[in-house]
């Protein structure tokens, strides 16, 4: 977040925090001042921003804004369009935010990264004010392709119909066929589903270079144990892996399918909470309430988000009471689920994020060094359809690298407790000595017939470069086979690379329209990030 919007949020939170703990209306007043000085300078910095973005050429790649577009019928997606672009916005990235209604293909060819928010109305038709752009263009071709462009589309819709969320589809398809590259799967969001609309959110932090966005709506957290710790590649030239166990506080937690994603409420490394209490001289012990419970300061600190040190006097002199209550929360992230409710606990995969300046990332620094093995992890598990386990004994071919084995796993334990075992994985790490996660696992599922066959790709046991897209382009023959048998692929892992290395080579040995077809039928899934 940026410094002046971060003043401007800050201010307006110690004004209310001010009031509500008896402070003088004048020193509220105060405060607000410093807002209405912030808006100005906030304000007088976008128009410069946004002018220097608009002056940019089309075709340089430097300063280019990012498009937001939406189509909305009722109001809903242009709203949270509005959320998108002021979130990008606050991490410091140019947006130009239109709707479909003045959107054409010479935006689109002049842009380099577009988010479209779109929904869909009456049986799968576009609302109103994007039918224009739906008959020009849709309907039609464009007079160049749209190969530089990169997109991500938020699809809004009701599941109750038959053709759900089909404006986002039709975009989508409609991309694609001009060579536009998504950034991520399309977010499909049913009936205004908090979850969903989260994880649009965790993909915008991911856009913005992992820049802390605060949660539109903050998740109701359970409490979970973290009861183990283990390391999955020692050794490993690549960043540590971690396996995590966690058990709920309450046992009407265990529910969730393989698939199902858990977000974590995370934690500021102890460090940075002690620093902060330092330089405002507060007692870390002193008992406050922070999220409807009662903590210390410090703990409470924790789970907040934190302000540079150019607002430290801002704070200053600040009842410990009405810091936390100013404050905004840390904002979630997420994590494939790598087990089953019958595992009687919630297993993670989660390697380390290591910034620029050596420090670890929020959330799997939180999970894997900080948080004490018995700490207590804010966890809630969201549903995550779009990589549910087929229902039926049909073949299924699992695509995936690195953490990414999380999700794959918990699909495998699936398969095994159903008794279907025609599934065949191909997985990728770094060096077979080091990366081979779960190894013994896998082998034993091989051993007893739950997989039929396992492909791994070594990218650094030597010679050239081996990754999993080139397993599965090795197997090409036998993938096609399983195809035409009805096999399902599901591919979990990291987006760029991975991902989309992995989707060119089924394209070239499928076709595009088969894997067209199988992405409308549910036969093609992806959990990618």
């Amino acid at each position: 977040m940026t410094r002046w919007l971060w003043g401007i949020v800050f201010a307006a939170g110690v004004a209310l925090a001010m009031l509500a703990h008896g402070r003088t209306l004048a020193a509220a007043g105060v405060v607000v001042a410093y807002i209405a000085f912030c808006a100005g300078v906030i304000g007088a910095h976008r128009r410069r921003r946004a002018a220097r973005a608009m002056l940019s050429a089309p075709g340089d790649g430097q300063g280019k804004p990012t498009l937001v577009a939406y189509a909305s019928q009722t109001g809903f997606a242009e709203q949270l369009a509005t959320q998108t672009a002021r979130a990008l916005q606050g991490a410091g990235m140019p947006v130009q935010l239109l709707s479909f209604a003045d959107l054409d293909g010479r935006h689109l060819a002049a842009c380099g990264q577009a988010l479209f928010l779109v929904s869909t109305t009456g049986e799968g038709d576009a609302p109103d004010m994007a039918s224009g752009f739906a008959r020009k263009l849709l309907s039609g071709t464009t007079p160049d392709a749209l190969q530089p462009l990169r997109y991500g589309i938020l699809a809004l819709g009701d599941s109750s119909y038959a053709r759900f969320c089909a404006f986002g589809h039709t975009l989508s398809s409609w991309l694609q066929r001009h060579q536009a590259k998504p950034l991520f799967d399309m977010v499909e969001v049913d009936n205004g589903d908090p979850g969903a609309l989260r994880h649009w959110q965790n993909h915008l932090s991911a856009l913005c270079g992992g820049a802390e966005i605060e949660d539109w709506e903050r998740p109701r957290y359970g409490r979970w144990q973290l009861v183990e710790r283990r390391l999955l590649n020692p050794g490993s030239l690549g960043q540590p892996a971690w396996h995590l166990a966690l058990v709920p506080e309450a046992a009407g937690d265990l529910a969730w399918q393989a698939g199902d994603i858990a977000e974590v409420g995370p934690c500021q490394p102890p460090e940075a909470v002690a620093r902060l209490l330092d330089k405002l001289s507060l007692d870390g012990a002193i008992q406050v309430r922070c999220d409807s419970r009662p903590m210390t300061l410090a703990d409470a600190l924790a789970t907040r988000l934190p302000l540079p040190d150019a607002h430290l006097s801002t704070m200053a002199g600040l009842a410990p009471q009405a810091l936390v209550d100013a404050l905004p929360a840390l904002p979630h992230r997420e994590y494939s689920i790598a087990s089953l409710p019958a595992d009687g606990r919630l297993e993670l995969l989660v390697r380390q994020t290591v910034r620029a300046d050596g420090s670890l990332g929020l959330a799997s620094g939180w999970l894997t060094r900080y948080a004490a093995e018995g700490a207590h992890i804010a966890l809630r598990v969201r549903s995550n359809r779009g990589f549910h386990a087929p229902d039926d004994d049909r073949p299924l071919i699992l695509i995936g690298n690195g953490t990414g084995l999380a999700g794959l796993r918990a699909l495998i334990k699936t398969r095994a407790a159903q008794g279907w075992h025609r599934n065949w994985l191909l997985f990728g790490e770094r060096a077979a000595a080091h990366d081979d996660f779960h190894g013994a696992e896998l082998a034993a599922w091989r051993e007893q017939g739950v997989l039929q066959r396992i492909d791994r790709a070594w990218s650094r046991d030597g010679g050239v470069p081996h990754y999993v897209q080139d397993a599965v382009r090795a197997a090409a023959a036998d993938i096609a086979a399983w195809v035409a048998q009805g096999a399902s692929i599901y591919v979990c892992g990291s987006l760029q690379g991975m991902a989309s290395g992995v989707h060119a080579v089924l394209a070239d040995i499928l076709g595009d329209a088969r894997l067209q077809q199988m992405i409308d039928t549910g036969h093609y899934r992806r959990d990618v990030y």
